[in-house]
């Protein structure tokens, strides 16, 4: 299979400031392992697509950044978005880039910033996918099986199985839903029948161009000509790939995955993948606590230390320029702060 990726990093990570500012977002943080996000999500395709078939899609400011993080790849394959059209447009790009040379390539766009634990787990379901968008005219995308009733992510429900030779569970698609309530989410997870949302999809390019020309026809000049993206870009609207394509579409099919996968989309994530103390702390910077309990502290560039007395599920994490001191509860907000701050400090 002729298999090429697009890993999407145009994002600003706002819930992850002062970590992820707009100068250098959450795809470039190296607290997990040393390594950037956007380094890590390259590796992931080691065997499976070869790097001169992997392009990055980010914005245009943030193309030398990109080249430092990743300087293995072409520099023809990191390709700058001119302003942020969401998904619809990223995705639309990837189409026009292989339909010009390789209209029965399989095409494998993937998010730049999720850490995935079970990485062979990862490639195999993966693989399984590309091979079902090879053989059918399908758009196939990962659903996470999901671990907790969360209402912070889309869910994906499953239909009748798909018969095949691969080894990943595939079923029909029934519907895309958006992010429920808590009491929504306890059903979903009761029925077994959904998995999450995890934003990776998986076609041939020819069967993304026509779902274009079905669903989308706005995005179809961008896919005819996709090396007129800067002009092409300011007649698109703001629009995600979900709602202009997939929600539309009746030849979905779901791959199951089982691999450990985490959005790291907001501060709260990082207790998710650090080892807390008995306190229930998880410290990332020197830290002294008394009476603290369930705090985050972290800093990628620092050492200030920080000091904690009597105070229950905090967030503190320095940057160069900021300290952020929040209240877990009050993480999901973060954004509404940082569209408050002065350029300088966002």
């Amino acid at each position: 299979m002729n298999v090429y990726a697009f890993i999407l990093a145009g994002g600003r990570g706002e819930r992850f400031w002062p970590l992820s500012t707009f100068s250098r977002p959450k795809q470039f943080v190296t607290l997990f392992g040393g390594k950037s996000l956007l380094a890590h999500a390259v590796d992931r395709l080691e065997g499976l697509v070869p790097q001169e078939r992997i392009h990055v899609i980010t914005s245009a400011d943030l193309l030398p950044a990109t080249r430092a993080a990743l300087p293995g790849l072409p520099e023809e394959n990191l390709l700058g978005e001119p302003m942020g059209r969401d998904t619809a447009a990223a995705v639309a790009l990837a189409c026009g880039t292989v339909m010009a040379k390789d209209p029965q390539g399989v095409v494998a766009i993937l998010p730049a910033d999720p850490i995935i634990g079970d990485v062979p787990a990862f490639r195999a379901a993966l693989a399984d996918a590309c091979a079902v968008a090879a053989r059918e005219p399908v758009i196939a995308t990962l659903g996470i099986a999901p671990t907790f009733p969360a209402t912070g992510y889309g869910y994906i429900e499953c239909g009748e199985p798909l018969e095949g030779p691969e080894s990943t569970p595939l079923r029909r698609v029934r519907r895309f839903v958006e992010k429920p309530d808590l009491a929504t989410a306890k059903a979903y997870l009761e029925t077994g029948a959904f998995v999450w949302n995890a934003g990776m999809f998986i076609w041939r390019a020819e069967v993304m161009a026509e779902a274009f020309r079905r669903h989308a026809p706005q995005w179809e000049p961008l896919i005819e000509h996709p090396e007129h993206m800067a002009t092409l870009y300011l007649t698109l609207p703001k629009l995600s790939v979900d709602y202009a394509i997939m929600e539309k579409s009746d030849n979905l099919v779901v791959a199951r995955g089982d691999f450990g996968w985490d959005d790291v989309g907001a501060l709260p994530a990082l207790a998710r993948q650090f080892p807390a103390d008995a306190e229930g702390n998880v410290a990332l910077a020197p830290t002294f606590a008394l009476d603290a309990h369930g705090c985050i502290v972290a800093a990628e560039s620092t050492e200030r230390a920080t000091a904690l007395l009597g105070v229950e599920d905090v967030i503190v994490v320095h940057s160069e320029k900021v300290t952020l001191v929040c209240a877990k509860t009050a993480a999901d907000r973060l954004k509404a702060l940082v569209a408050t701050l002065p350029e300088t400090l966002r």
